[in-house]
């Protein structure tokens, strides 16, 4: 636990955000469909005085601003809102209300923080510049973030830095996690569609069945990222799903879809993959006189942080006294806040969130509420170096 001397919130305000967050538990809701989470958020602003509120964000997306005397800086803190569609096992008695839907992320929690930042702000105000407290809808499907990006009321906002967090199980409770450069890999799915021929099954020589071209594209692109030696960093390519033909067994296949998951911790090793792969893909339909269509779906940049906006975060972790981790490598799963980070200066970091706490993503995964005065405090602690 922090230090009393690190307690940003009261224990009456901790309490009321904690209660908050479980009910964003209790009611959670899908990337695009974040209407009631929003419509919370905005009675928080409402509560806690902002100077502006901004609605319809890219989708459900809210800005509250805060606004000082003085037009300095502009910083933008991003928390994501949506929820995951995974069945929620554990025995907390907020488990989520809605069958398939669950905050197993911690996503409650972020948006909590960013709730708590409102209640500090209200009760001392800034004095220098403006403070943007962005909860972005759809992270999890890669949209989010470049839709509010590109959302016309967003580009009136023109942030000088962003930052965001997420919390970060098997590292220490209330660590700061800190890298520079890349923090989060690039994704994308890649969707393969085949089209043969149909036939008999007594004449399959009579069709063009796709059958013998998936059993090749699959080793072909799973074994990619090995032997391609122009890759530099972390590279993978993961196989999701695979269908051929349809359950008719007089009928000889004739049509097949393939998904994979390409994945890097760099933009440049991302495009390569993609290139590769796509040629492996059209040599492999080509040669078995196949149709090949191949499309694409939650595409997210490598998040590149700014090593000038790590100092900052590294000042602010220090200016409480909490331990600071630098991990060796680029985290490999993906975070839509890349799209932030390629247009703006910016850094993501993480909060750890205990050494034995389930996976993001896993059934038994809850946001602890430790994190959410800890959150808070390192927001503050980086705009208080701009009020200096």
């Amino acid at each position: 636990m922090p230090s009393q001397n690190n307690r940003i919130l009261s224990q009456s305000e901790l309490n009321e955000l904690i209660l908050f967050r479980k009910s964003l538990h209790l009611n959670p809701e899908l990337s695009g469909k974040e209407e009631q989470t929003s419509g919370k958020v905005m009675e928080m602003a409402v509560k806690y005085g902002a100077n502006r509120i901004i609605s319809g964000l890219g989708g459900h997306g809210v800005a509250v601003i805060f606004k000082g005397k003085e037009e300095k800086y502009c910083l933008l803190f991003r928390a994501d809102m949506d929820a995951l569609p995974i069945q929620e096992t554990g025995d907390h008695n907020y488990r989520s209300q809605t069958d398939g839907i669950a905050h197993l992320c911690g996503h409650d929690g972020h948006t909590t923080i960013l709730c708590g930042l409102m209640s500090v702000l209200s009760k001392k105000p800034i004095r220098n510049g403006t403070n943007i407290l962005l909860f972005q809808p759809a992270e999890e499907t890669g949209q989010g973030a470049y839709d509010v990006i590109n959302d016309p009321k967003f580009h009136e906002l023109k942030p000088d830095y962003v930052f965001a967090l997420h919390n970060l199980p098997s590292f220490p409770m209330h660590s700061v996690i800190i890298r520079d450069e890349s923090f989060a890999s690039a994704s994308k799915g890649m969707i393969i569609h085949l089209e043969g021929k149909s036939s008999h099954a007594a004449e399959p020589e009579k069709g063009i069945n796709p059958g013998v071209a998936v059993s090749e594209i699959i080793p072909a692109l799973i074994n990619l990222p090995i032997s391609n030696t122009n890759l530099t960093d972390f590279n993978l390519i993961s196989l999701i799903h695979v269908k051929v033909g349809e359950i008719a067994f007089g009928t000889s296949a004739s049509t097949a879809i393939l998904m994979f998951t390409l994945r890097s911790s760099l933009n440049s090793d991302i495009l390569q993959l993609t290139e590769s792969a796509e040629r492996i893909c059209q040599q492999i339909a080509t040669a078995h006189r196949l149709k090949i269509q191949i499309d694409y779906t939650e595409e997210f940049p490598a998040t590149i942080n700014d090593i000038a906006c790590n100092e900052i975060i590294k000042k602010a972790a220090n200016q409480s006294a909490l331990p600071i981790k630098y991990p060796e490598k680029a985290f490999r799963w993906s975070e839509d806040f890349g799209h932030f980070t390629s247009k703006y200066q910016g850094s993501l970091f993480g909060i750890g969130s205990g050494e034995n706490q389930p996976a993001l993503h896993q059934s038994t995964y809850d946001f602890p509420d430790e994190l959410i005065n800890t959150g808070v405090l390192m927001f503050n602690n980086i705009i208080s170096q701009f009020e200096e």
